[in-house]
């Protein structure tokens, strides 16, 4: 097993996982192209062009900019690793942001038929997602931080970005 996890990189579980949800991709893929091969097409091409000229700088760009924000901070307690704390819930604020941006930019007209819904609701829903999200990991990062603080718990092996002997 350790031979495998050193050449694979991770557990059999994982490669099993990634296999089958490359069947599926792939099914659903082979089903779309049956229908409307020149709009998955297009599509496909669209988020790729979109994804990796356009959003992966800006989201690499915003996370560079926190860390650089917060590096220099006392380490006076135990060090807890906090950017996933921001990362989670602007990762899942912007996908939501994605998917539903029609309705929250007020973009198109012909889903208030569709929902019963004015609209003017989904940007402020939108919102108080996103502040609940921030507010369930800023929520979840202050137990940990606690946890971390009581003696014989908490993760103060590694060091926060940033801090720590250098490789």
């Amino acid at each position: 097993m350790a031979r495998f996890v050193r050449w694979y990189g991770s557990g059999p579980l994982h490669l099993l996982v990634l296999i089958a949800s490359f069947a599926l991709t792939g099914y659903a893929c082979v089903r779309l192209f049956a229908v409307q091969p020149l709009q998955v097409a297009i599509w496909l091409v669209g988020a790729a062009v979109l994804h990796d000229l356009i959003l992966l700088p800006l989201y690499a760009l915003a996370d560079l900019s926190a860390l650089s924000v917060l590096r220099h901070r006392a380490t006076a307690g135990p060090t807890v690793v906090w950017i996933n704390y921001l990362r989670v819930p602007a990762f899942l604020s912007g996908l939501l942001l994605l998917v539903w941006f029609p309705l929250v930019l007020r973009l198109v007209a012909p889903y208030r038929g569709d929902t019963g819904l004015s609209d003017g609701v989904y940007l402020g829903r939108w919102l108080a997602i996103t502040g609940v999200l921030f507010a369930a990991s800023a929520g979840a990062f202050a137990l940990r931080l606690r946890r971390a603080r009581r003696p014989g718990h908490g993760d103060t092996s590694r060091p926060a970005p940033g801090h720590g002997a250098t490789p």
